[in-house]
């Protein structure tokens, strides 16, 4: 499955398919990656690509979950080393620059730190987990990072030595979501089953349970209780929302004192799986709480709801957003898929990513939430169709003036006289004569194979592109009298040219054959293995 973040400072979050975390205000950049293991920043004022960074493992390793460092974290160590004392007019000019952290996770257990200020990696977290990572969260004030895996643990790394600071185990299955609480005492971890855990003791604190798939993603809701009579702990009274895989309900929980209470308090329905969840974190009790949910669908559901205890019937979006072409002349208007949206600082207008994942647009838009449906209408047609009109393809007749002066290869002064293709001559078709007998299937089907035997040259060998048709099929029948045949030419221009017009599937088995001790004994020339060994090494520091 492709893992895809999409991510802003401020409003920046780390996007991918069933585990996207909310996040935080004031959208600056977006981040993504992809099966290939390619990251990819934009920036969301122009849509414009900041940083492509390629891991060195990105095929084995593939990037599986992204996660931004909070504005007040420490720098991790640079992988060169520690660096020299700056001065106090440096560390000034530092200080207002805004550190841009993205944590990778990846699917051999590893976690790596790049740098978007930079535009390199940082450094490298291993020895954690020892299989896929599901989840990346930094604290909200040290410079701890914690991660969960398919190996059933939780790790809560020290950033600055990039060591194992504490792991333990968190379920008896796969963990796959995980978020800190908003004073940073306690974690939600969660698989099957939710449980909140308290970070000094290790301890699990609460249990929640009511998802019947892995959960996806998993949010805070409120930073401070409804109900304000009762002494507030950091922790009782606080709602959190929870989405899970295949299951279009994103359900709502509250903490409470006791553990009698162990089912969501309310939930929301969306219209598909939700792939990326945005909320407006309610500060006070009158406040509702504002969130974005895209689903796989492409729609965006927009919910305003106050939380003030059990709602059994679930919630509805007070509007759906889509956005679809225009639809010009005869052709029917398609739907663009929404990617990932996002609150901005206002809490009042939305940041949309959408179209193509490879190269996403991305708009801030004000809404009209009163209505119940909404379809944005953008032509993006020339963005997202890959412009393969641009190839050789096309040729164009230049519009030459009457008095212009025709110049053609040869000696100077000397013209020759352009053909032009007469007008009006129909082509000759080829009709069968009176008395000729109509070819057989098996006849045609014969004329089909190619004797290769019959297309020689002067000096008698085949042209170089048989020559390379031969080695192909010599190579994948291995018949050893075609081998013998095409290896042992003496003609340079033969051995470059033919080398030259190999299919890249075949050089590998080339060089096998050539180097192969028994194959060798059966008269191939040296200067001929010399000359496809030159051939084929400028061939591959070429590509």
């Amino acid at each position: 499955a492709a893992a895809a973040a999409s991510a802003a400072r401020g409003a920046r979050a780390p996007w991918r398919p069933l585990r996207a975390p909310s996040p935080p205000r004031g959208c600056r950049l977006f981040a993504s990656a992809g099966p290939d293991g390619r990251l990819r920043v934009w920036d969301t004022a122009g849509s414009r690509l900041q940083h492509e960074y390629v891991p060195s493992a990105h095929l084995s390793a593939a990037c599986t979950c992204l996660a931004w460092a909070p504005a007040g974290a420490r720098q991790p160590p640079s992988k060169d080393g520690p660096q020299r004392k700056k001065r106090k007019s440096e560390v000034g000019g530092e200080v207002d620059k805004q550190l841009d952290i993205l944590a990778i996770g990846t699917a051999v257990g590893s976690i790596l730190l790049y740098s978007t200020v930079k535009g390199e990696l940082q450094s490298k977290l291993d020895g954690g987990h020892d299989s896929r990572v599901n989840c990346v969260r930094w604290h909200q004030e040290s410079c701890c990072l914690y991660s969960c895996s398919d190996d059933k643990h939780i790790v809560e790394w020290n950033t600055q030595t990039c060591k194992v600071k504490c792991k333990w185990k968190g379920d008896n299955s796969s963990v796959t979501c995980l978020c800190i609480s908003p004073d940073g005492k306690m974690l939600l971890s969660a698989g099957r089953t939710i449980k909140l855990w308290d970070l000094e003791t290790k301890e699990v604190y609460r249990h929640f349970t009511g998802h019947a798939t892995s959960v996806s993603s998993l949010t805070f809701t409120t930073v401070k209780p409804t109900n304000e009579s009762k002494p507030f702990d950091g922790i009782t009274g606080l709602y959190f929302l929870s989405g899970a895989i295949h299951d279009r309900l994103l359900s709502v929980w509250y903490i409470r004192s006791d553990r009698k209470e162990k089912n969501a308090v309310m939930s929301f329905t969306v219209t598909d799986e939700p792939t990326f969840v945005d909320l407006t974190v309610s500060e006070v009790k009158e406040e509702p709480v504002k969130l974005a949910v895209v689903c796989r669908d492409g729609q965006l559901h927009l919910f305003e709801h106050i939380l003030n205890g059990y709602c059994k019937k679930p919630l509805t979006s007070n509007c759906t957003v889509q956005i679809a072409t225009p639809g010009d002349g005869d052709s029917t208007p398609k739907p663009v898929p929404i990617l990932a949206a996002a609150f901005c600082t206002d809490k009042q207008s939305l940041l949309l990513v959408y179209g193509n994942a490879l190269q996403p647009i991305i708009e801030k838009v004000s809404l009209n939430t009163s209505e119940s449906h909404i379809c944005l209408v953008r032509d993006i047609q020339k963005v997202l169709s890959l412009k393969t009109d641009a190839a050789v393809t096309k040729v164009k007749t230049p519009v030459v003036n009457s008095d212009a002066k025709v110049l053609v290869p040869g000696i100077p002064g000397h013209s020759t006289a352009v053909k032009t293709p007469a007008l009006g001559k129909e082509k000759k078709k080829n009709k069968r004569k009176p008395g000729e007998t109509e070819e057989s299937i098996e006849e045609r089907l014969g004329a089909l194979d190619i004797d290769v035997s019959k297309v020689k040259t002067p000096g008698g060998l085949p042209q170089t592109d048989s020559f390379a048709v031969l080695l192909v099929q010599g190579l994948e029948s291995n018949d050893a009298e075609i081998l013998n045949k095409v290896l042992n030419t003496r003609k340079e221009n033969i051995v470059k040219n033919t080398v030259a017009r190999m299919p890249i599937h075949a050089v590998i088995p080339l060089l096998h054959e050539v180097r192969e001790p028994a194959l060798l004994a059966l008269s191939y020339k040296p200067h001929v293995i010399c000359l496809l060994a030159t051939e084929i090494q400028d061939m591959a520091l070429y590509f």
